[in-house]
């Protein structure tokens, strides 16, 4: 029989029994997934946790939400194994843009896509030549209303549940263990199919042979558009929601062939959104706490029961429900304490931001958009190399709460897993933990900031801009103006607005550190000038106490990333001017400064072979500092050279660095000018 196909009941159960299909209830498919896919382990703010590789497939998938991802796969998995969990809803609790609705709807798809692979899909039964039974006017076929499986009529075939075992192990051959699997999913038919096999029977004087021949076994659809197996319940305002949207009505067309006033099949269940993603599928309620009372009252049964109940017909269900909701909706409906049964039968995720500027580079791409951007004249549109690390930065930077223990920068770079100086990822831990005993949980860590939404409309005010539109390039400082713009007109509360406002002052002087070296790259022709230098200094502190150092200071070593053998000349006097930027006065504090980059050095080496210090943003700044002193005696004066091109070396000199700038370092003739004017400028400093 070929998969796709219509078959009898007994094709089909001799195809499960030889594991060419499944019978399986949602949270089982679901978990078996996730789980069958790659899993790794990852550190996330000082904590282990499981990193699901299924999640960051595809040109658009989810960034960052570990936390979140775990809790979720764990829900699943204790309902598959048939714990309290699944009893319960999944409800993603969270800020608006924070990508709730987005990891919903990549679950679905992940579903969908696990779905119609070969051996997955998800199979339902029809009963034909009704027409003969003769009560049921011109309707011929039916199909079960709630996708129900085959084995749920194969369950309930005879009369008695233990005559229907007896009859799988006979004549279909199930063993023992597999009868042991079956059971636990057993359920009784749905109201109108059980209703309408027990019409089969009379007419057919319960000879099964002849019964079975009114039954086709049929592939359940998985059209998203449709709503089957994956569907969607928005909230609607208050009048023209109804539950008949979630569990269906009577349908006056079905009453005109139906002469049994008694028959649950006047009822037409997938009018509502429930019995299309009943056989085993997802139901998505987005805002559930926007709906009115009544109609979580109805979501409150349907949770609880899994079942759907019109007039006293039960039709049992399988199904996931997730719902998101954002907090200050869910927040006024846990002040109704009449409403507690409802959030009791919840299992509540609180959803946060993403906190790592790294990851967020991603995010920030697809805020961008990932086609070409071309200007209001139809030109392509430049993207400024530094663009997404000056909104990325920007962004995570509202996004951390204020803590004595930690600078904000110190606090965005610990949460991306990079150095801070003297501060250990303990301290972060120490610092989510306290916050995370706030019962209010906007104060939570990452729960508060500015959203993807926001970051969007900040991209989209900056590519609207005259500026942006007459030099054909985003350039990125422009992305600080907008982001401003956004903060005034968007957040309304005066604390978080004046918060806000200070950490865009704090991403400006980060990107100002960024264009310092930059510069420094573009003077030397080298794109990884400043990596070079870092890593020299960082090598030159482990050889200094070599045994094999001549007189000449010449020293060997192996390098780790190409294993090859080399030589350098270990200069005290470049050491002890990058330490004297460090502020480092004596020597107890150069010895104990060196002793901890070899400790990272020797940490991270072994980890990571590429690991180039640039993430040590202290290091990086000296060396940036001393290197363009020593190189253009003091920065100031290559200010002052590119500042002032009268004379025609200064001139040459400019030219030559945006040459590299357009050649090297991905800039166009618009940005690159921009970048070394604002070089030039003393705003920002730090």
């Amino acid at each position: 029989m070929a998969n796709g196909g219509n078959g009898t009941l007994q094709e089909h159960l001799l195809a499960v029994k030889a594991g060419e299909r499944r019978y399986e209830n949602a949270f089982e498919a679901i978990s078996r997934m996730i789980l069958e896919d790659e899993i790794e382990k990852v550190v996330v703010n000082g904590k282990t946790t499981y990193d699901f590789k299924i999640f960051r497939r595809g040109k658009k998938h989810i960034v960052g939400l570990y936390d979140e991802i775990n809790s979720f796969v764990s829900y699943v998995k204790d309902a598959a194994e048939g714990g309290s969990s699944k009893e319960m809803a999944y409800v993603l609790v969270g800020e608006p843009g924070n990508g709730k609705t987005f990891f919903v709807e990549y679950v679905s798809s992940l579903y969908r896509d696990f779905l119609a692979r070969d051996g997955n899909r998800k199979y339902t039964f029809r009963f034909t030549g009704l027409d003969q039974l003769g009560h049921y006017g011109k309707i011929n076929v039916i199909e079960s209303q709630t996708y129900e499986d085959p084995m749920i009529l194969a369950m309930n075939l005879l009369e008695r549940g233990d005559a229907s075992r007896d009859w799988l192990q006979r004549k279909i051959g199930f063993t023992d263990e597999q009868m042991a699997e079956i059971d636990e999913n057993h359920r009784p038919l749905g109201a109108c199919s059980g209703y309408i096999w027990n019409d089969i029977r009379i007419h057919c004087d319960g000879k099964l042979d002849q019964m079975l021949e009114h039954v086709e076994i049929v592939p359940v659809p998985l059209t998203e558009s449709l709503g089957t197996v994956t569907g969607k319940y928005p909230a609607k305002d208050k009048i023209t929601s109804s539950a008949v949207d979630l569990l269906g009505e009577e349908s006056i067309q079905r009453l005109l062939h139906i002469t049994d006033t008694n028959n649950p099949y006047r009822f037409d269940l997938r009018r509502g959104a429930l019995a299309r993603v009943a056989g085993g599928g997802i139901h998505f309620s987005d805002e559930m706490f926007k709906n009115k009372k009544d109609l979580v009252q109805v979501y409150l049964g349907v949770i609880q029961n899994r079942t759907i109940e019109i007039d006293g017909f039960k039709w049992p269900i399988d199904t996931l429900i997730i719902a998101t909701s954002n907090n200050s909706e869910f927040n006024s409906f846990l002040a109704e304490k009449e409403e507690a049964p409802i959030v009791d039968r919840c299992r509540i995720s609180y959803i946060s931001h993403n906190t790592n500027y790294i990851l967020q580079e991603q995010l920030t791409q697809y805020a961008i958009g990932s086609e070409t951007k071309t200007t209001l004249t139809r030109e392509a549109l430049h993207q400024d190399p530094n663009l997404n690390y000056a909104a990325s930065a920007a962004a995570i930077l509202t996004r951390l709460p204020r803590s004595e223990k930690l600078t904000p920068v110190e606090t965005m770079k610990l949460a991306a897993g990079e150095i801070a100086g003297e501060k250990s990822i303990k301290t972060l831990a120490e610092v989510i933990d306290t916050l995370s005993q706030d019962t209010d949980i906007t104060n939570r860590f990452g729960q508060k900031g500015l959203g993807q939404r926001n970051l969007g409309r900040a991209i989209q005010l900056m590519v609207e801009s005259s500026e942006t539109n007459e030099g054909s390039c985003m350039f990125a400082y422009d992305v600080f103006r907008t982001l401003e713009r956004v903060i005034l007109d968007y957040v309304h509360d005066n604390n978080d607005r004046a918060k806000y406002l200070e950490d865009l002052k704090t991403a400006k002087g980060l990107y100002r550190e960024r264009i310092m070296t930059e510069m420094f790259n573009a003077y030397m022709d080298e794109p990884q000038a400043i990596r070079k230098d870092v890593m020299n200094y960082v090598n030159m502190i482990i050889g200094i106490d070599a045994e094999h150092l001549g007189p000449d200071k010449m020293w060997k070593y192996k390098d780790p990333q190409t294993g090859e053998l080399k030589a350098l000349k270990v200069d005290e006097r470049f050491i002890k001017s990058i330490e004297e930027r460090l502020q480092l006065k004596t020597d107890e504090q150069r010895e104990s400064f060196r002793t901890s980059i070899r400790k990272i050095y020797g940490q991270k080496i072994g980890v990571d072979p590429n690991y180039d210090f640039m993430d040590n943003l202290e290091l990086v700044k000296a060396v940036t500092d001393v290197r363009l002193k020593s190189d253009i005696a003091g920065a100031g004066s290559l200010i002052g050279a590119l500042a002032n091109r009268t004379n025609e070396e200064n001139q040459k000199l400019y030219d030559r660095m945006i040459d590299t700038m357009l050649s090297k370092l991905g800039y166009c003739r618009t940005c690159a000018q921009k970048t070394i004017e604002y070089f030039c400028t003393q705003e920002d400093e730090n």
